[in-house]
């Protein structure tokens, strides 16, 4: 398991993480997301070891991560940078890991370099983008740790580039448990690697979730009332949908047409509308995306500071 509890980092006077309370459990893929400085990069080096809590716990298996060399070992940490490795090939790099690594594979390291054909010998700073980010994600799965974090793993790699590295990633978490923490600030790549997100906010986490109850637990209504006896359509206000016992995140009306975003499954919504025997009901998931930026407005955050990449 990884625990945050109350973990604070700071930086002169910016406060890149405030206060952070956050449980990770075994073989999860795991995703945070945010704008940039929200605080995910300052997460994943806290649960690395490159940065010290100023206050607080950074925790995996009840251990903390600064200065634990036995804990280090068991997790790997790919920046959104590779600049660093431009003098290596990739066989001085696979072997420099190795090297800090006893779980390294040299099997799984060959394999999976086969599969997408980089030359050993070149220098990495002769690879694209995408070779270099593929590189050390080969790397990274054939050292075998239990943790592997990545920062903004799939940006600026193209359409192909960020299938391959997905399929490898899950492949590794199907066949050995492993626990990825992935940061990006694009919610459609969470949505497809990772079954639980974070969302953070100017270093503070908003909240925590299971993906998948996430969506199925808040929808869009639209819905139409009958008219009164006197023929005008009713004015119905956001505490007389609230009375029925759902939790409005959103409330308008168009006409006669009324558009609510309620929190609940869908039979739940649809128990709550009955009693006023509407003319139309229609019950619409929700992305991903537009479940954040609703539960971010009720929260009083200004959802354009999330990216919609």
């Amino acid at each position: 398991m990884i625990e945050l509890k109350k973990a604070v980092k700071k930086f002169d006077s910016f406060t890149a993480l405030d206060g952070a309370d956050l449980k990770i459990e075994k073989g999860t893929a795991f995703g945070l997301l945010g704008s940039n400085g929200a605080g995910k990069s300052t997460i994943l080096r806290l649960l690395a070891g490159i940065y010290r809590p100023d206050s607080g716990e950074v925790l995996i298996d009840g251990e903390p991560v600064y200065d634990n060399v036995k804990i280090k070992q068991r997790v790997f940490f790919i920046n959104d940078e590779t600049v660093q490795f431009g003098d290596f090939t990739l066989k001085s790099l696979k072997d420099y890991y190795k090297s800090y690594y006893p779980s390294f594979s040299e099997e799984l390291f060959e394999n999976l370099r086969q599969k997408v054909n980089l030359p050993l010998d070149k220098k990495i700073s002769s690879f694209s983008k995408g070779m270099k980010r593929q590189a050390i994600v080969i790397i990274a799965l054939a050292c075998r740790t239990d943790y592997l974090f990545l920062d903004e793993a799939f940006d600026g790699l193209d359409p192909t580039m960020r299938i391959i590295v997905k399929k490898m990633l899950v492949d590794a978490m199907i066949d050995r448990q492993l626990t990825a923490i992935i940061s990006s600030h694009n919610l459609k790549e969470i949505n497809e690697v990772c079954d639980t997100a974070a969302l953070l906010h100017e270093g503070k986490i908003i909240f925590s979730r299971d993906i998948d109850s996430v969506k199925s637990s808040v929808h869009k209504v639209q819905v139409v009332f009958p008219k009164n006896s006197d023929g005008t359509a009713p004015e119905y206000t956001q505490k007389d949908i609230e009375a029925t016992g759902l939790e409005i995140l959103h409330f308008e009306r168009s006409q006669s047409i009324y558009f609510i975003i309620a929190k609940g499954d869908e039979n739940t919504v649809k128990a709550a509308f009955a009693p006023k025997k509407p003319v139309l009901l229609e019950v619409i998931p929700l992305t991903l995306e537009e479940i954040f930026i609703y539960e971010l407005e009720v929260l009083g955050y200004d959802s354009k500071d999330i990216s919609d990449n």
